[in-house]
């Protein structure tokens, strides 16, 4: 028997998957509307509908964490306070070893960490701040191109905080997906987290999560045991 623990629930991964994939289809849509040569390579017909499937998918993008938090408030606040508690050593420490530990995995000892890795808060931490300035910019981007008139040097800074936000999360999306869908050794099969069951194994949850996992093993509510 293998012990797991049922780490994301159900409403957890669906709001992460719906989120990733109206992110990848916003990326897609947004090539062809904001690089130039792109634009022009595609019929004006075209163009026009990848343009509406883009705003589409922009409202998607903003309504699933609202949705989301909505639903379950106690665990839209506990996901934010994650990101607000206060630092351990053993967070500083994982954090200034995580490069060489990327590089040498076998050879770097990482310490124990909470239910979220002083890295995670770091990286995940920046895609959201991506996530809400693309979506505030998105919003005021379609309301000055729908006759509302917000000024042509405010509307430059609204799309030039688009682009940036549109690369910047091009970069730590990357690298999302680089650890979580779980290629590089230490992280593999860590994908069926939030495209599978949810559910860490006894041993994966100690070397990534080791304080955390002790803590779910003592409490036993949220653990299942499986044929081997």
């Amino acid at each position: 028997m293998v012990r797991y623990i049922k780490r994301h629930s159900l409403q957890a991964r669906i709001t992460h998957d719906a989120f990733a994939i109206a992110c990848i289809l916003l990326f897609v849509s947004g090539l062809f509307i904001f690089i130039p040569p792109l634009a022009s390579a595609i019929p004006a017909g075209t163009l026009f509908v990848i343009r509406i499937i883009h705003r589409v998918v922009g409202f998607i993008f903003i309504a699933i964490p609202i949705v989301s938090a909505i639903r379950s408030p106690k665990g839209f606040k506990r996901f934010m306070g994650h990101y607000f508690h206060r630092w351990d050593n053993d967070d500083v420490v994982w954090l200034k070893r995580f490069v060489p530990y990327m590089l040498a995995p076998k050879k770097v000892h990482m310490p124990d960490q909470h239910e979220m890795k002083s890295g995670q808060v770091v990286a995940d931490g920046a895609l959201i701040l991506g996530a809400l300035v693309m979506g505030i910019s998105g919003v005021l981007l379609v309301i000055g191109t729908a006759g509302v008139d917000l000024g042509a040097g405010f509307m430059l800074a609204i799309r030039l905080a688009h682009n940036i936000a549109f690369i910047w999360l091009i970069v730590f999306v990357i690298a999302h997906i680089f650890l979580g869908a779980g290629i590089f050794q230490p992280y593999r099969g860590t994908l069926r987290l939030m495209f599978g069951d949810g559910k860490v194994s006894e041993s994966d949850a100690l070397y990534h999560w080791g304080y955390w996992a002790a803590e779910e093993f003592e409490k036993g509510e949220n653990i299942v045991e499986e044929d081997d």
